[in-house]
């Protein structure tokens, strides 16, 4: 049994997973985690390549994830998916080439592209699905995944993964299927239809709700993703209103949202049919975080009139002791991808994209051929030396091949002396682009203490001071720490106490000590450092407490002892 890593990186978040591969397609799932890194421009290589190691370090560190082969996919964003038409005459490698230069906005030699034919379209020709994506995204990724010990092996598209998943989780699925990925940032909509297939992104989708009831409440951004994830769920047809009204507003505005992006799924829909002559959706399949959104399903099957549920990705998929069957209820929404990048290290997949760069590409080849040519050295001089020994007519012949083969394991040694400079060269600058990714995260290291602290105050509750607290000169080695002041309305800390205690079993605490016991749960703080320091009333309807905590040290994303470890394994 082996076992294969997934990575899924979203426009707000990685996913990370674990899975023992056994059998022909056999898939278990050990462990997953996410981390999130809302501050990340996905269509930036550097911000991408700064913030995503640290990432993968806690996702690593949280769930008990250890190195290993990787399967990761990009983001639907970073891709740009084409589908053409190929005669079934001529050389169609060469028109796959020219359909890609005449389509991607880049030229040939800064992207990275794949392709696969799936069938033949009612004319004749070869259906064929072209992925392309920039070099530079994709190196971006690939380096700082490298950069945590993890070895790529494939790079795939989310789209394509889910498509996979699907394929999977339902095998006898027939007709056309629709199957839409609501993010964070953009849409995924994909149809699949015996072996056609049609994919889109659609910059509709959980932002997008979250802006609408900024602007429609005069309120912050995380206030507003606050309101949706509490009060929101889509309004249904017809005058009827909810009694809460704020509840009323923000179902509407979900609404009033989601009716655009029916328009656009439409007009998808309608292009896939005349295009590539396809049928009617029967159903339609929701995952990712926003199809959460309570009443979602019901509004698309309301406004598409076709069969609506939410996509299932473990048929046919087990799972390990560590996993809690209650927690994947929620979590699908987020491991459908991970289930396609599995079958993807299982080589059972049905699609099979991969933009890997291709250097990597070529050092793997490289790796995977120096042991079977020295391994097939040994074995022919083994048995030129049996032959020699039994029939001494042949010891002339014998000396002349041992002679080339010696020759060839010589060329086969510098080749491999050659290789191991290569990869010191890659490795001091992996070295040097380590150094920059700390300096680009240290310069961001103290909105994501803010943005926690902030994560953690209850309703009602706002910051009044934060001051940092610099190590003592004659303690130069002692860490950073804070000390954060926060006021709160009295009475909603009152309400905030009163739900804590009838979630814990009628158990008593403060509003400054739940407040507490969040920010120890932060990555950012040292957990056994978080103290209460001051505690006042201010006013009749006002109260104010002081929190005091160590800043933990900066994770690294690699070390120099990590590339002496990679180069002594090549060396062996």
């Amino acid at each position: 049994m082996s076992r294969i890593l997934t990575l899924n990186i979203g426009a707000s978040k990685a996913v990370l997973a674990e899975y023992s591969l056994s059998g022909k397609g056999g898939l278990t799932l050990s462990a997953y985690g996410s981390a999130e890194f809302p501050m990340v421009d996905i269509n930036d290589p550097g911000s991408l390549g700064a913030s995503l190691p640290s990432a993968i370090h806690q996702i690593m560190r949280e769930q008990g994830i250890r190195p290993g082969p990787l399967v990761v996919s990009l983001s639907g964003q970073m891709v740009f998916p084409r589908f053409a038409k190929i005669p079934s005459v001529g050389d169609a490698e060469q028109q796959v080439r020219y359909e890609i230069e005449q389509n991607v906005p880049f030229p040939i030699d800064e992207i990275v592209s794949d392709h696969q034919f799936v069938g033949m379209t009612p004319e004749g020709d070869k259906a064929t699905l072209i992925v392309a994506a920039k070099l530079e995204a994709v190196r971006s990724v690939t380096d700082a995944v490298r950069a945590t010990g993890l070895k790529p092996m494939m790079v795939d598209v989310s789209p394509i993964a889910i498509c996979n998943a699907l394929k999977f989780a339902y095998p006898q699925l027939g007709g056309c299927s629709v199957v839409l990925d609501v993010g964070s940032k953009t849409t995924n909509l994909i149809i699949l239809e015996d072996e056609k297939i049609y994919n889109r992104s659609i910059p509709v989708a959980g932002n997008t709700i979250t802006k609408e009831i900024a602007q429609q409440f005069g309120c912050s951004f995380e206030e507003a993703e606050q309101l949706k994830l509490e009060r929101g769920y889509v309004a249904l047809g017809g005058v009827t209103e909810d009694e809460d009204e704020v509840s009323d507003r923000v179902s509407k505005i979900v609404r009033t949202v989601l009716t655009r992006l029916h328009a656009e799924i439409s007009r998808s829909i309608n292009f896939y049919r005349s295009q590539q002559g396809g049928s009617a959706p029967t159903r339609l399949f929701l995952t990712g975080g926003t199809a959460r959104l309570p009443q979602l399903d019901q509004f698309f099957t309301e406004s598409l009139q076709v069969e609506v549920e939410f996509l299932n990705p473990f048929g046919g998929v087990k799972f390990g002791p560590k996993i809690d069957p209650g927690a994947l209820d929620t979590d699908a929404f987020a491991l459908t991808e991970s289930v396609g990048l599995a079958l993807r290290g299982g080589d059972t997949a049905w699609l099979k994209i991969n933009l890997m760069p291709p250097e990597l590409v070529n050092e793997a080849r490289a790796i995977k051929r120096i042991p079977f040519l020295v391994a097939g050295g040994v074995a022919f001089l083994a048995a030129l030396g049996v032959a020699a020994l039994v029939q001494n007519r042949l010891a002339e012949a014998a000396n002349a091949k041992l002679e080339r083969v010696q020759a060839r394991n010589s060329a086969l040694s510098s080749s491999e002396t050659k290789l191991k400079a290569e990869i010191r060269q890659v490795d001091e600058a992996t070295a040097k682009c380590d150094e920059f990714q700390q300096l680009l995260s240290s310069r961001s290291a103290a909105l994501r203490r803010l943005q926690d602290v902030r994560k953690s105050l209850v309703n009602g509750m706002w910051i009044t001071d934060w001051t940092a607290i610099p190590p003592p000169k004659e303690k130069p080695e002692a860490r950073e720490a804070v000390k954060v002041t926060v006021r709160g309305w009295r009475d909603s800390m009152t309400k905030e106490e009163a739900r804590w205690s009838s979630e814990n079993a009628g158990k008593k605490s403060t509003a400054a000590e739940i407040v507490k016991s969040k920010i120890m749960r932060s990555v950012e703080f040292v957990p056994e450092t978080v103290k209460i320091v001051a505690q006042r009333d201010v006013k009749e309807c006002l109260t104010e407490f002081t929190i005091q905590m160590d800043v933990a040290p900066a994770v690294s994303v690699a070390t120099k002892a990590d590339a002496k470890g990679r180069n002594g394994k090549a060396a062996k």
